[in-house]
């Protein structure tokens, strides 16, 4: 089996295994059985069952597959019309509900497993159960779901089952799963006291003061970058009347996932003509910016970044740590351009998310989205800028070195997503660069052209990052926690070893803190081991232990994290360049020698 096969065909049968096992088990008259599509490392299927599976169900379960795939039935597929579909699923409600939606000239088929299992489904599925005993599989969990994503209807319990071409296939992809638990920004981040979420405000994280100098580290990076690129940081209102929102077509495009608020609390009348709404996005902040006065040709480019709060409704379902939130800060700019200065404009642009990339040790690939079902304004300007766009990725990128993900752009206007995949080889949908045309228009923008006349200019959105949040999530993951010294929340823990050394390691401390260094330390009477193991458990870069020698020589030992190895009779004047290099190169690795 390749891959592709296994994907398509393979997953697909062992689904079809597990119903018909739940349904042995569990009895035929118990249960309903709905959808069990492959996934990307496995499958699921949904049910209805007379109780709640549980994780001492699995092995049962997985038995029972065995031992039908052991029985080595014939698949045999069968074309019926929806007459006969609905007698031979007569009692299972989704399957009913499945068959009267389908087209009226649509190709009905099911396929059975043996004689007594039958399931609706279009295929391709394999000859014999006996070609699934050499693959291998493990049920993964147990969760709930709602039929076809609906809050309202029906809730099911979904099976989640891994599945691969063979043990070892299936043992690697473990150990893959393993890792990524131990990386789990959730688990990190409470470990790590980095943020935590409240029951109060769903998907709305509260950062931690160890959390909180993590991200302000690397918006001092960012700010300080962006400054040298001719940014200007702007900060506009969360909440806004409802008039900007329809100028700008957000509120045709967007309202669904907007966090509405009454203007008038006293007569709220029609809701409608009488809100505010929590700012979704930037944009609108810095088009009335701009406006502000009449702007010349030569003041163009105009770039005006931000990092203001920002909200975005979302299912509660959907909400995932970091990665899916409802309140973020973007690392959103809003660059207005002639459009003679489009392509070097997002060559610029391309070269800061390379270089805020690079700083991390990770790399960006780049993907064009194009225009959506419900794009706004017209089709030329669209074709106009996506073709803008094509260009510029195939000057910089090379012809065919990028995907194209067809109608997946902005409402307002196509856009360039920046992909960058981690430690565990998972890709991440990050920043973007989006060209419009559109809200320059809607906005009726302009700028005074050398020849003095008025002329609309055209407007980039971009980010990098995408949200420090989702940022945050990504790299605890990538690093595990142990950050690089320049953006770790403390760089230097100082440990006294007995309490006499306590003016020495607070000398040391306000020398380090005097240049700079995020340092902490730990001046109790307690055993120094103890300590070095608590700075240790924090992942801090560098543990510095003072004792008399050390007070005497003035020097330091330093435990480097990560490494049984430690530096002796390092000076302070060593030592502070040692963080000084560490800090303005933004390495990733830690040096163990001086």
């Amino acid at each position: 089996m390749d891959r592709e096969e296994f994907l398509s065909v393979y997953r697909h049968s062992l689904a079809h295994i597990l119903a018909k096992a739940v349904i042995e088990i569990f009895g035929k008259e118990n249960v309903q059985y709905a959808i069990g599509p492959q996934i990307n490392d496995g499958f699921y299927y949904d049910f209805v069952l007379p109780r709640t599976v549980t994780n001492e169900d699995f092995k049962t379960i997985e038995d029972k597959m065995s031992e039908i795939m052991k029985r080595k039935e014939d698949w045999t597929r069968k074309e019926v019309t929806r007459e006969e579909a609905l007698s031979i699923f007569s009692g299972q409600k989704f399957k009913t509900e499945l068959i009267n939606d389908l087209p009226v000239d649509e190709l009905i088929t099911v396929y059975y497993t043996g004689d007594d299992f039958v399931d609706l489904c279009r295929g391709p599925h394999i000859d014999n159960s006996s070609l699934l005993l050499s693959t291998a599989f493990q049920i993964k969990s147990v969760s709930g779901a709602y039929w076809r994503g609906d809050s309202e209807r029906d809730q099911l319990q979904r099976i989640y089952v891994y599945a691969f071409p063979d043990k070892k296939a299936l043992k690697e992809h473990l150990a893959l799963v393993k890792e990524a638990m131990e990386r789990d920004h959730k688990k990190l981040g409470k470990e790590m006291e980095l943020f935590y979420f409240d029951e109060t405000a769903p998907g709305m994280p509260y950062f931690l003061p160890r959390g909180w100098r993590l991200l302000n580290a690397i918006l001092y990076f960012w700010r300080e970058l962006h400054r040298k690129h001719g940014y200007q940081e702007i900060s506009g209102p969360v909440l806004s009347k409802k008039d900007l929102w329809v100028t700008s077509g957000h509120w045709g495009h967007y309202k669904d996932n907007m966090f509405l608020v009454p203007m008038d609390r006293e007569n709220v009348g029609d809701f409608e003509d009488n809100v505010y709404a929590l700012k979704p996005m930037n944009c609108p902040n810095a088009i009335k910016v701009y406006q502000l006065k009449m702007r010349s040709y030569a003041d163009l480019p105009l770039r005006f970044n931000t990092v203001d709060v920002v909200h975005r409704k979302e299912k509660s379902g959907e909400l995932n740590g970091l990665f899916r939130v409802q309140m973020f800060r973007q690392d959103d700019s809003h660059n207005f351009v002639r459009e003679d200065q489009i392509g070097d404009e997002i060559a610029d642009i391309m070269s800061i998310a390379n270089e805020i990339y690079g700083a991390f040790g990770l790399k960006c690939g780049m993907e064009l989205s194009t225009r959506p079902d419900d794009y706004m304004g017209d089709l030329e300007v669209w074709n106009k800028a996506e073709a803008a766009l094509k260009e510029i990725l195939d000057k910089t990128q090379g012809a065919g070195n990028y995907e194209i993900n067809e109608g997946d752009g902005a409402f307002y206007g196509p856009k360039i997503d920046l992909k960058m995949t981690d430690s565990l080889g998972r890709e991440w949908q990050m920043g973007t660069i989006q060209l419009d045309f559109q809200l320059p228009l809607n906005f009726d923008m302009k700028y005074i052209d050398s020849d003095g006349k008025a002329r609309r200019p055209v407007m980039i959105h971009r980010a990098i990052l995408g949200s420090f949040e989702r940022f945050i999530g990504i790299i605890t993951e990538n690093f595990k926690a142990s950050f690089p010294y320049w953006v770790a929340p403390e760089q230097v823990a100082v440990v006294p070893i007995r309490p006499e050394n306590n003016e020495y390691a607070q000398k040391l401390v306000d020398i380090l803190d005097k240049q700079g260094v995020r340092v902490v330390s730990d001046m109790r009477d307690i055993n120094m081991k103890e300590k070095i193991k608590e700075f240790k458990t924090m992942r801090i870069p560098y543990v510095a232990v003072v004792g008399n020698q050390e007070a005497e020589n003035g020097t330091v030992s330093l435990n480097v994290r990560g490494s049984n190895k430690q530096l002796r009779d390092v000076t302070i004047e060593q030592f502070k360049a040692l963080c000084c290099e560490l800090q303005e190169s933004h390495s990733i690795e830690l040096k163990e020698e001086i």
